[in-house]
């Protein structure tokens, strides 16, 4: 099964992090947007193997590579506070 190992890192970053910005919402839309933020400006590590995983996790428990990633999650959770996409409560603002 082939994998993006910083799909991992960017999600436990969010759950660390995402009680620290006021006006979160922190709904499903709003978690689903920081993510896509912080994955659309992060490179991909993908792996397709045990070894490969290990490896790369490696790489990715590094503090320079965690401080980078922490700190596109929190752009990512500023900017969706700021320019949310839901009425606070879960629903969407889009029909």
């Amino acid at each position: 099964m082939i994998q993006n190992q910083v799909e991992h890192h960017v999600t436990q970053a969010y759950q660390a992090l995402q009680q620290q910005v006021a006006g979160f919402c922190g709904c499903e839309l709003c978690r689903a947007d920081v993510l896509v933020y912080a994955l659309n400006r992060l490179p991909a590590r993908y792996v397709a193997s045990r070894e490969g995983t290990i490896i790369t996790e490696l790489d990715l428990d590094g503090n320079q590579m965690r401080a980078r990633i922490e700190v596109v999650v929190l752009e990512g959770l500023r900017q969706v506070a700021a320019h949310r996409r839901c009425d606070g409560k879960g629903r969407s603002l889009t029909p």
